[in-house]
């Protein structure tokens, strides 16, 4: 894993809200960063080098086989986890529980 994927991953594994991720959960050819079952929730993080035109053209292929699947993709810049971990928690985990309150009860 990467900096930044380590750094999310200590804040993800203590299932913060109540919320399981996996990591380096496989999916069809592609692996997901962060995967919550649950919330069908993949959590790709994208570093510098996600920036050139054929590694977009992957992401944008990656993001669709997934939507195909009923996964839902929520892209990270790397920069982000690493200058802000608790704005980058914040924001995944109310992600997380918009996503939540559409389920049916259990």
């Amino acid at each position: 894993m990467s900096v930044p994927e380590r750094i999310l991953w200590r804040h993800l594994r203590g299932r913060p809200r109540g919320h399981k991720f996996r990591r380096q959960h496989p999916a069809g050819v592609y692996i997901i960063d962060f995967y919550c079952a649950r919330l069908r929730l993949a959590i790709e993080i994208d570093g510098w080098t996600h920036d050139s035109a054929e590694t977009i053209k992957r992401d944008q292929a990656k993001s669709a086989f997934l939507r195909s699947q009923g996964i839902a993709t929520t892209r990270i810049p790397a920069a982000t986890v690493i200058d802000d971990i608790e704005a980058t928690m914040t924001r995944l985990l109310d992600i997380c529980d918009a996503r939540a309150s559409d389920l049916p009860e259990r």
